[in-house]
């Protein structure tokens, strides 16, 4: 279990129990009505500045820096569930009954088409003439988080306000009704590319996110494996128990709540480009139901946890059920503290005693 949070412009991955505190600097975002969509504002350190300043003179697609997301650039399925959901007057739980191009994954895990092929050719574009003028010109490159080696936080390359207008517009609509407590506003977002493939980062440990609503759009290429595996939500009793894996399909999207524990799994060939928004909202973040949820309430865990859903960086029994991967071997681990003293599932400690441990080195 970890989360990620700004420090000094950086998010890291850090555990959230026992630590309650998540602090948010360096990117405050004012939404705005004008003319049905939000505009953004945000006061960023100087090397978001100099990012977005240096690579100004660089861009390809300049559309990718406005203020408006052309509808145009959505699949048809996506224009269709949000018009669905914007039009419905069904007080039904179940989004399903709204629109047809929504799938379950699973519980609070939903999948639908989002993005065009136009779009996602002219996003790639984009992201791949950055790396490239980064590279040129030495311009400050800020990585999504402390877990992931590649890709980069594009609110920092001049993209937020785009983003914003596509959360405000089509991404907040179906959030509010597919979490009415995570989803009833959003105030900010940070969004990022991640990046697998063969000879970089495979995949991405078991964690949950900074975020309360997250959005993860696949923008390609051509891959194998690679698929996210879905676990229990923070604090539960089974958060450790696997109960979905999800096939990524280049354009769409899956949409969970940022407390959902979940990983990225080995990439077994090509290369895969996700574009990530967590959304947030901070009326909720300032509620009792918020800290219980990510500091206080966490239930005793009913069993064993499932292979899949264990974190190398996190899990105190990690060692006990699975070897470190190779890139991670040397390593030590010393924030492991999951699960939490006095939370442990029956056996816990038995375990701990009577077994050697896999080797973490």
């Amino acid at each position: 279990c970890c989360c990620c949070f700004a420090a000094c412009c950086c998010f890291m991955a850090v555990p959230i129990f026992p630590r309650s505190a998540i602090r948010l600097i360096n990117a405050t975002l004012t939404v705005l009505p004008f003319a049905g969509f939000a505009r953004s504002f945000s006061s960023s350190s100087s090397i978001m500045t100099e990012t977005e300043r240096l690579y100004r003179p660089h861009r390809k697609h300049p559309a990718l820096f406005d203020d408006v997301f052309a509808q145009e650039w959505l699949h048809p399925d996506m224009v269709k569930i949000v018009k669905s959901f914007h039009d419905s007057k069904l007080s039904t739980s179940d989004p399903l009954q709204i629109s047809p191009f929504l799938r379950q994954e699973t519980e609070e895990v939903y999948s639908f088409s989002c993005m065009s092929p136009t779009f996602i050719s002219m996003f790639n574009e984009e992201i791949e003439n950055f790396y490239t003028v980064s590279t040129e010109h030495k311009i400050p490159v800020k990585r999504p988080n402390s877990m992931n080696n590649y890709g980069v936080v594009v609110n920092t390359i001049g993209m937020r306000p785009i983003i914003t207008s596509f959360q405000q517009l089509y991404v907040w609509p179906l959030a509010k009704r597919l979490f009415p407590k995570e989803g009833a506003k959003f105030d900010d977002h940070h969004s990022f590319i991640v990046k697998y493939q063969a000879d970089e980062d495979l995949g991405l440990d078991m964690h949950v996110d900074d975020s309360d609503v997250t959005f993860n759009v696949c923008l390609g290429h051509d891959f194998t494996g690679a698929t996210l595996s879905f676990c229990g939500n923070l604090g539960r009793a089974n958060h450790r128990k696997h109960v979905h894996t999800y096939h990524h399909e280049i354009g769409r999207a899956v949409m969970h709540l940022g407390s959902r524990r979940h990983g990225a799994d080995d990439i077994a060939s090509g290369s895969r480009a996700n574009l990530i928004v967590w959304n947030q909202n901070h009326a909720w973040r300032e509620s009792p139901g918020y800290q219980r949820i990510r500091s206080t309430l966490y239930e005793r865990e009913d069993g064993p946890p499932d292979a899949v859903c264990l974190s190398y960086t996190h899990d105190r029994d990690y060692s006990f059920y699975k070897e470190l991967p190779k890139s991670k071997k040397g390593q030590t681990f010393s924030e492991r503290w999951c699960p939490p003293e006095g939370r442990e599932y029956k056996g816990f400690h038995e375990k701990m005693m009577e077994q050697s441990p896999m080797g973490d080195l």
